[in-house]
């Protein structure tokens, strides 16, 4: 619902009167999995590591009240291998899926020698609306009640310090997680 690009154009087109806004302001936000990619490399698993590419530039889109409209992705790496890039991009669509936005372009870079053989980067860009009266935060004063939402997981802040932990524990990621049956700490840590 308002997606209004064709494959091969310069620049993605999206209809905010289309979709339904009257008086919208628009809402970005852009970023990266970071070092997750490190485990998604060792892990040869790359599925999911694009849901967690949306995620977090949709999360940085909704807490301001917006709608997120449309993602766009940036795929870089040294030679691509065509599995790799498709699984990952497979894991952007699924994660534009589950948060409402239209996946409307992106870009894949090979650059030779700028990455270690197997390696990529990724990062986002979200775009959201939310009508004028809805922005937020709304004058939050002391007093206020603060809702707390329990996290399934790590997800994409604090991979440094988490692959710090494992490396000084001596497990490996291929190790069964201590915390959970039946996966290993590898599947653990991936899961978006």
């Amino acid at each position: 619902r308002g997606a209004d690009s064709d494959l091969g154009g310069f620049g993605a087109l999206f209809d905010l009167k289309a979709a339904g806004f009257v008086d919208p302001i628009l809402v970005s936000g852009t970023d990266g999995v970071g070092t997750k990619l490190k485990i998604a490399h060792k892990m040869n698993v790359h599925d999911s590591i694009g849901i967690d590419l949306v995620a977090m530039c949709v999360n940085d889109v909704v807490v301001q009240g917006a709608e997120p409209l449309f993602f766009l992705d940036y795929f870089a790496t040294g030679k691509i291998d065509v599995g790799v890039a498709s699984s990952v991009i497979a894991g952007i669509a699924q994660g534009c899926t589950l948060s409402g936005s239209a996946l409307t372009g992106g870009e894949t870079a090979e650059m030779p020698g700028m990455y270690a053989p197997g390696e990529y980067d990724l990062a986002g860009f979200s775009v959201g609306a939310v009508e004028r009266d809805g922005l937020l935060p709304k004058n939050v004063a002391a007093g206020d009640i603060v809702l707390g939402l329990a996290s399934s997981g790590v997800h994409s802040n604090g991979y440094s310090l988490v692959r710090l932990l494992v490396e000084r524990s001596g497990l490996t990621f291929e190790d069964n997680a201590p915390f959970e049956a039946g996966v290993t700490l590898g599947q653990a840590l991936l899961r978006p």
